[in-house]
């Protein structure tokens, strides 16, 4: 059952004020900080955070309206105006849902393992769940909940019913940890490595390690590798500074394990054979010998933390070892493809628990641009509550988030459907197995929908994709969802909090999609999209895309497309602002809201734009037409990123700040200035003005170190070997015989050509891609659809992936060697790549 409590009681644990007209004491048991991820109004408690762009007060009217009547606030409100809402004041958010989490966490005494560390926190966790699930009932984070925030929201998800708790905790800063581990109060700790991710924040690999290991200071035990010298050094330190009258007291207590040296746990052997891996380990003198299905080095890690786990509780060898045979890749992330009959398919088919269900709507409530939603779920397991009780909450979850079609598969739908059949709206399909719903699928059923594929690995629902997705060249271009937030929240640091953002989604955005991005865009808040053309834009409102958007090449015959699509038009000529308040009074009356438009200023570009002479006439034009009204005013920087142009670039900045301040004088409201492009962002800070253009820098390509060394990749374009052949010496590869051979090579023909918008100035030792952890040359010419490399001395199988750029290479670097921009590089993948969505 969920944590229930009176808000009377609430407000005293986290030591706020009650305020509001209201004399109920209502019940809570939901914590709502994102009020875009509105389950349960009546039940939810909604913390109004406030942070450097966004502020949740101001979401307070929209959540009121949608029945939510508790709010924990840090502002003044004015309270009178909501009868029925209850407001808890506090002087601090986050350290006030800190507090009643570990209000909540008091109530149980089941033991609770905590895992930090750089890397393979979220593994190491769902590993333990799948060891562990049979012997306890356990509570976990959903997904990487790791942070300030995250923690307390994992936390509030105890129960009765359970009796082992497994919670992440990752920090960005120094003293965030020592607050994290009051709330989570662990006995058992694992520490699963360290690296250099994420140390912004400290002032060196030791610092972080030894704020790291602050969570610990209570436990019953320490997991953690002695290999890592950082580790097992600071935790030395640490303890030799903490002896207390007792020599063993306030010492952090260990169970360390080792491949170099003594250790609590001896890694005897590792072998690695045919994508597995055989682990012999010695414990308390006596030896296990397990497999696990992995051959990397992180997940053999990430095992061995694991057994160690399970040998601190005891669990029987022989249970170990079968367990471990078992284990299953953790899907990291939601994947959203295209698939038949004009529908997108989110792929997340390898687990099935309410958390992640959860988290998975949330991502396909972001998806505008199909008029249907669908779910595909299998029954949940091992969820440690009654079945009626689960899919109570499943049918609600349905209804409340407005899917339109739910499939059900397995025999525990089957059973409870009726739950389901209650709502009116819902078209509903349950089935007992894969199998069963497969010979009954007809993929014709499915018509312009985005469908969540959701379900437990034992339901084979990748049988389902492949049925459903649609067939399409194995060449890919992914694209990171989390990354343009990431990205997106970069360059909103740098500016000022009241700074708007226009985002550049013109060129399919930068050939990484169009309403794909711009959903993700839209979802966190950004101000302004831009497109190039009329189309662009009208593809967006089709896709449901309702921000304000600007057309940076309004064509003459899109005028009047773009007014019925409520697109705003860039206006960069006297004629052309004639043809637009022509056209704008046939369609509109003097009645209507009058029409934004945009004005683009000539500072040096000298490509489109109003000189200063033209702007007398311009300004009288606008003031004697009633049905326009400029929403701003720009004009682009012609060098922003090169220091050498630096003088020029102020000169354009000078003759902005004349030219705008002239036409914004000259009206009586207010008139948005912009100039700075991504590069500009990052090197002409202070001329931000009220809003700024977003481009590159948004997919992850800066000409800043110091903020391109803060971006995430976006795009990763991949491919696969289809053939392998031994080339003699004196033999050619490819048209032309460009390939010349000297001596004999191994050559891997991949699915990429210049068709795909592959450089053909990328030939013959000029371009490289990776395959299986080695950066290897082009040989020969690019062909049209084929692309041929010198694998030579690499092991590689036909079928492996290859990447063309990414993390590595980088599209930078493949831009250098065509002797090109990354925009281009960018831009030129065709449209027959596929591409491939993903959200972390």
């Amino acid at each position: 059952m969920k944590a229930e409590y009176k808000i009377s009681e609430i407000a005293k644990a986290m030591g706020g004020k009650v305020l509001g007209k209201s004399r109920k004491d209502y019940t809570l048991s939901e914590l709502l900080t994102d009020s875009r991820k509105l389950q349960h109004a009546d039940r939810s408690l909604f913390f109004a955070l406030s942070g450097q762009k966004l502020d949740g007060h101001h979401y307070i009217d929209e959540l009121y309206k949608k029945g939510v009547r508790c709010f924990v606030i840090t502002q003044d409100l004015p309270v009178e105006a909501y009868p029925e809402a209850l407001f808890i004041r506090v002087a601090q958010a986050v350290p006030a849902l800190q507090k009643l989490a570990g209000y909540h966490r008091k109530s149980f005494s089941f033991p609770i393992i905590a895992i930090t560390g750089s890397n393979g926190k979220t593994v190491v966790k769902e590993w333990l769940y799948q060891l562990l699930h049979e012997d306890y009932n356990i509570v976990r984070s959903p997904k990487s909940f790791n942070s300030q925030i995250g923690v307390p929201l994992s936390l509030w998800n105890m129960n009765s019913e359970n009796n082992l708790g497994i919670f992440e905790a990752g920090i960005s800063e120094a003293d965030e940890m020592i607050r994290l581990e009051k709330i989570i109060q662990p006995n058992i700790g694992i520490f699963t490595n360290i690296g250099e991710a994420h140390s912004e924040g400290f002032l060196n690999v030791k610092h972080k390690v030894k704020e790291k290991l602050k969570l610990f200071v209570n436990c019953d035990v320490l997991i953690y590798c002695k290999d890592y010298a950082d580790i097992n050094n600071s935790i030395a330190e640490v303890n030799a500074l903490s002896k207390g009258a007792d020599e063993t007291e306030n010492k952090i207590k260990t169970l360390s394990w080792s491949v170099a040296g003594d250790a609590d746990v001896q890694v005897l052997s590792i072998l690695n054979k045919n994508n597995h891996s055989f682990i012999s380990l010695r414990y308390k003198h006596q030896d296990i010998d397990f497999e696990i299905p992995f051959s990397d080095k992180a997940s053999v890690e990430n095992a061995i933390h694991c057994a160690c786990v399970m040998l601190y509780l005891g669990c029987d060898f022989s249970v170990l070892r079968e367990r471990m045979k078992h284990l299953s890749r953790i899907a990291m992330r939601l994947e959203m493809r295209d698939a038949v009959n004009n529908c997108s398919l989110i792929n997340d088919s390898y687990n099935s628990d309410l958390g992640s269900l959860k988290i998975a709507i949330d991502f396909l409530k972001q998806q505008n641009q199909h008029p249907k939603k669908t779910v595909i779920l299998s029954d949940i397991l091992q969820s440690g509550r009654s079945e009626m009780d689960l899919y109570e909450e499943v049918a609600a979850i349905v209804q409340q988030n407005e899917i339109d079609r739910f499939i059900g598969i397995g025999t525990s739908l089957m059973r409870q459907k009726k739950l389901f059949e209650k709502n009116a709206a819902l078209q509903l399909d349950c089935y007992e197995s894969t199998e069963a719903f497969i010979r009954h699928l007809d993929s014709a059923s499915f018509q312009n929908e985005v469908i969540l594929l959701k379900g437990a690995r034992k339901f084979r629902f990748e049988i389902i994709g492949k049925f459903l997705e649609k067939k399409a060249h194995e060449t890919v271009l992914e694209i990171n969802l989390n990354a343009i937030a990431h990205n997106l929240k970069v360059y909103q640091s740098l500016l000022q909090p009241s700074t708007k953002i226009m985002a550049m989604v013109k060129a399919f955005s930068y050939g990484s999609g169009s309403f794909e991005i711009a959903n993700v865009l839209q979802f966190n808040h950004c101000d302004y999209l831009a497109v190039a053309y009329a189309d662009e834009g009208i593809e967006l409102r089709k896709g449901g895309i309702t921000l304000p958007v600007m057309v940076m090449n309004p064509e003459q015959r899109s005028l009047e497309a773009m007014i019925q699509n409520n697109l705003e038009p860039e206006i960069y000529s006297l004629s052309l602002f004639d043809r637009f308040a022509e056209i704008l009074s046939l369609l509109r009356t003097e009645k209507d809201e009058p029409y934004k438009i945009h004005l683009e200023l000539e500072t040096g570009m000298n490509r489109l734009g109003f000189t200063d002479s033209e702007l007398d006439e311009l300004i009288a034009k606008i003031k004697a037409n009633p049905q326009v009204r400029v929403a701003s005013v720009f004009s682009h920087l012609a060098a922003s990123e090169d220091k050498a142009y630096d003088a020029f670039t102020q000169e354009q900045l000078r003759r902005f700040e004349q030219m705008s301040q002239k036409i914004c004088s000259a009206f009586s409201y207010k008139i948005w200035r912009h100039i700075l492009n991504s590069n500009g962002i990052t090197r002409h800070t202070a001329a931000q003005y009220d809003m700024v253009r977003l481009g590159i820098g948004l997919y992850g390509i800066d000409a800043s170190e110091k903020v391109g060394s803060r971006l995430m990749n976006v795009s990763t374009l991949k491919t696969t070997i289809s053939q392998i052949k031994r080339v003699k010496k004196g033999e050619s590869v490819g048209y032309g015989r460009v390939g010349k051979v000297t001596k004999d090579k191994t050559i891997a023909t991949v699915g990429i050509g210049y068709a795909d918008g592959l450089s053909r100035k990328l030939s013959n030792k000029t371009g490289r891609m990776w395959v299986n952890g080695h950066l290897v040359p082009v040989i020969g010419n690019v062909c049209m659809d084929m692309t041929m490399l010198d694998i030579t001395g690499i092991d590689a199988q036909e079928g492996d992936e290859v990447i063309v750029f990414g993390p590595n290479p980088t599209v930078e670097e493949v831009a250098e060697a065509a002797e090109t921009i990354p925009y281009e590089i960018l831009t030129g993948i065709s449209a027959r790549v596929k591409r491939v969505y993903f959200q972390e």
